[in-house]
């Protein structure tokens, strides 16, 4: 593996290393205000939820790896205290990105955007129309990590007010991704949509206490046909089925049937239990594994 000493690589390189590592990385659409009144608007990926009770969340407004410089946002945020964390969904994605231009502090992005101000109830700067979760908020803390470009200020958030669309919304009352089409920063130039074949669900409750891969016979751990999530499936479970159980698949199962009379009968079960554990049927994958780990 390439080995990266950060105290030995230039920060450039570092940075862009970093960002195509730890990605995707969901955006905030930062919208502030001068202490002279004037609207600012910039994306930030180094941002996430960090905090339910209070309603905590961070970005950081990085200082600049090429000249060492902030973005107005920092300034605005440590003049007035306030921001709003207005989300990017894929349709206003292109205009967004004018937003990461360096215009000057005079400018008003949500002009040079296209994007529809509208005002928020508890601070001043303007929540952006065209986004469908808008976060007002009041600046906890700004802690400054260094001086040197690439250098990060965490700007901790605590939200006094969220606005959501509810077109977004889902039946049951929470957003429902597919609805809220969102757009997170990988590296460099690419961006990943959360929406689409792109969302799948893993169900893990915490409570539930899975055997775990230690658990697994050596065959099932160790099969050349299941991938780890695969293993990950069966290692859910709080117990595995018996050998009996498995064995009864073959009173009801021709294509049990035809494996058992196969010289590669083993390889034929794991390849059918790989089958059923990636269309998530996995009581009949469980099942196959233990059938096959029993030849």
């Amino acid at each position: 593996m390439l080995r990266i000493d950060p105290s030995g690589i230039a920060t450039k390189d570092l940075h862009q290393f970093i960002l195509g590592a730890v990605a995707p990385r969901p955006i905030a659409f930062a919208s502030t205000i001068s202490a002279d009144g004037v609207p600012n608007l910039a994306p930030f990926s180094f941002f996430n939820a960090f905090s339910s009770n209070p309603p905590i969340l961070i970005f950081s407004a990085n200082r600049r790896v090429s000249n060492n410089t902030t973005k107005d946002t920092l300034k605005n945020v440590e003049d007035t205290g306030e921001v709003v964390i207005n989300v990017v969904s894929h349709r206003i994605v292109r205009q967004m990105t004018l937003c990461s231009i360096d215009y000057g502090p005079e400018v008003n992005e949500f002009e040079k955007a296209g994007f529809t101000p509208l005002p928020s109830e508890n601070i001043r700067p303007f929540r952006v129309a065209e986004s469908p979760v808008h976060m007002e908020c009041k600046v906890d803390k700004i802690l400054l990590l260094g001086e040197k470009g690439g250098a990060g200020n965490l700007i901790i958030c605590n939200i006094l007010l969220m606005h959501i669309d509810e077109s977004v919304m889902n039946d049951n009352g929470r957003i429902d991704p597919h609805k809220i089409d969102l757009v997170a920063r990988m590296g460099r130039y690419y961006y990943a949509r959360a929406s689409g074949d792109a969302i799948f669900e893993v169900a893990q409750p915490y409570h539930i206490i899975g055997i775990g891969f230690d658990g697994l016979p050596q065959s099932i751990r160790h099969s050349n046909v299941l991938t780890g999530n695969n293993l990950g499936e069966l290692a859910a479970l709080t117990a595995l089925p018996t050998r009996e159980e498995a064995m009864a698949l073959a009173a009801t199962d021709e294509r049990v049937q035809r494996a058992l009379a196969m010289k590669s009968a083993k390889a034929e079960l794991f390849a059918y239990a790989k089958e059923a554990l990636d269309r998530r049927e996995v009581e009949l994958g469980a099942k196959l594994a233990v059938l096959a780990d029993s030849i």
